[in-house]
């Protein structure tokens, strides 16, 4: 848990506000540090742990610094440091203070605040100063740096590894002169033991990490990764317990068509909506793969459900909560040895928190020369929480898609499809028309932030392409979403399942996958026109142009779609074109 990125994405917005500046930004990064290191203490922390804090509370950071030239000295050195006014650094912690600790002590969860701050010091540490050891409690660093770093090597190119100066003693270079002995004899001691251990049990003491193993025939055998995702299967059925919406996330194409072929001999031909991501990033097992023909049947006899199964735990939903209470009783009762549960009320802000989190770490284990998939899979994990009816940009998502944009510079040769989604409550017109702008909005970021347009192509898919179900608040918030994936310009849909729809004259199938190119769309749209005329031929050559206007040069709109590709020639339909 890198805390200082944590605040930097939820505090940061919330105090400076249009006043954003790398200045400011900068020094309130250096306040956290400085502020988390002090509530390490466990004497300080005890003066409020009781107390409600507000967060609004401007006197809260008073009393967590009691000391007034303590105080003084923080907005001093902030001041000089990022050139920043001091009355106005005195404004900003104060605000910054009591903000931060309802986020620290959301973080720490059931652990005591102080013991979850020295536990993880580690990724603070390096953003104290020098000169703030002076207030911050000398026992919070002196403790963690003396076990945590080798004997003469320093913590930080900023942390003091004597906090307070002090005279020695006398006598005290004759102790420096005894500690090599000491060290020595220590060793010599240790190493003893430790051969002596081995000769009587030769069994070592801990077993490493195992990346490799070799059997007998010297054939290699590569272990799981350690930190590979759990594979998951998400489902959701519709009013009439048809399947809703399908995704599966293996991690080799033998778990992804065992866990289809389950779905298939449920839910037959529909188990076609199911989209699978398979990929080495995930597991290769599925705990729940071998009950899955127990456990589906019960959802598909639930209207409206849904259900997550990743790793042992299975948790699922329903409007209704005399349907929810059985569904998990039932579920329960088909797989006795994983853990089903109700999805709680929807968190809204630990939603879009926990996604930025889960967000940054995918970036960070990315290393050099990315796969352009692993980085658009990153992308797309954030929440990026639109206002109603708008397409701005939350600032809680900036950070992180200013760190995208650097990545995405770095990659060459990769361009990115951005496609946006919505929920079903609004018409479906509105729907695809705000899905594309805020796809568009997302597009607009990344190349105000030096993003090459060019390697950025958007799509909206209004409410088509659900990944959970419309019925409950928590299926709602899981449809509204921006997904990132590799754009391949060859193809009339990317190989991630973009819908493509014909409009109003001939419906190649609302919500159809094209997997296939242009090729596939062209083949589509034919066996549409047997059947639907004329206009279904039109619509079929919308799609193999990539374009639903008829002629986008000339001076009419005869669309069969509004003009979301050619806006030139306006939004609305052409009463005409459909006659």
């Amino acid at each position: 848990m890198d805390i200082i990125n944590h605040l930097a994405r939820t505090v940061t917005p919330a105090v400076l506000g249009d006043n954003r500046t790398p200045q400011n930004e900068s020094l309130l990064e250096q306040f956290y540090a400085i502020f988390a290191a002090r509530l390490a203490d466990n004497d300080t922390y005890s003066r409020f742990s009781g107390q409600e804090i507000a967060r609004d509370d401007a006197g809260f950071y008073d009393r967590v610094w009691t000391d007034q030239s303590h105080r003084s000295s923080i907005s001093r050195e902030l001041a000089n440091t990022h050139k920043v006014d001091e009355s106005s650094v005195q404004g900003l912690v104060a605000a910054a203070a009591p903000l931060a600790y309802h986020e620290i002590s959301s973080l720490a969860g059931s652990t005591p605040v102080p013991q979850f701050l020295r536990d993880n010091l580690s990724t603070y540490r390096s953003h104290i100063p020098s000169w703030a050891t002076t207030v911050v409690p000398a026992g919070v660093l002196v403790t963690d740096q003396t076990t945590a770093a080798p004997a003469g090597e320093r913590i930080s190119d900023t942390v003091s590894t004597a906090p307070l100066q002090r005279e020695e003693e006398k006598g005290g270079s004759f102790m420096k002169a005894l500690l090599p002995i000491i060290g020595l004899i220590i060793l010599g001691a240790l190493a003893w033991a430790l051969l002596k251990g081995c000769q009587e049990k030769p069994e070592p003491v801990a077993t490493p990490v195992v990346t490799e193993e070799v059997v007998d025939n010297d054939t290699p055998v590569a272990a799981v990764a350690a930190d590979a995702e759990p594979a998951s299967l998400r489902i959701a059925t519709g009013e009439d317990n048809m399947l809703y919406a399908c995704r599966i996330n293996a991690g080799d194409q033998a778990l992804s068509d065992q866990v289809m072929g389950a779905m298939q001999n449920v839910f037959g031909d529909e188990a076609a909506k199911c989209r699978a991501d398979v990929d080495d990033s995930f597991a290769t097992d599925m705990p729940a793969a071998e009950l899955l023909s127990a456990i589906l049947p019960i959802v598909k006899s639930s209207p409206n459900a849904s259900m997550i199964i990743k790793g042992d735990e299975i948790i699922v939903n329903s409007p209704d909560a005399a349907s929810l209470d059985q569904l998990v009783s039932d579920i329960q009762a088909a797989a006795p040895g994983m853990k089903v549960t109700a999805e709680g009320p929807l968190d809204l802000q630990n939603e879009i928190d926990n996604s930025l989190v889960a967000a940054d770490a995918a970036i960070d284990r990315l290393g050099e020369n990315p796969d352009p998939r692993d980085v658009a899979r990153a992308l797309s994990l954030q929440v990026i929480n639109f206002e109603l009816d708008k397409a701005f940009i939350p600032d809680a998502n900036k950070p992180f898609l200013d760190r995208a944009a650097k990545i995405i510079q770095q990659v060459p040769d990769m361009e990115l499809m951005i496609i946006g989604h919505t929920d079903s409550q609004a018409s479906d017109a509105y729907n695809m028309e705000l899905s594309r702008e805020r796809a568009e909005a997302v597009k607009e970021y990344l190349v105000s932030k030096g993003v090459d347009a060019s390697k950025l192509q958007t799509k909206g898919m209004g409410e088509s392409d659900p990944i959970a179900d419309n019925s409950t608040e928590q299926g709602r918030f899981r449809n509204r979403r921006i997904e990132f994936t590799v754009y391949d310009e060859s193809m009339a849909a990317d190989d991630n399942g973009i819908a493509v729809t014909a409009g109003n004259g001939g419906d190649v199938g609302m919500g159809t996958t094209v997997k296939d190119g242009v090729n596939s769309a062209v083949a589509t749209a034919g066996s549409a026109v047997n059947s639907a005329g004329n206009a279904a031929q039109n619509a079929g050559n919308a799609i193999v142009n990539a374009d639903p206007d008829l002629n986008p040069l000339d001076g009419n709109n005869d669309d069969l779609l509004p003009d979301s590709d050619d806006p030139t020639q306006g939004t609305a339909l052409d009463p005409k074109a459909n006659q």
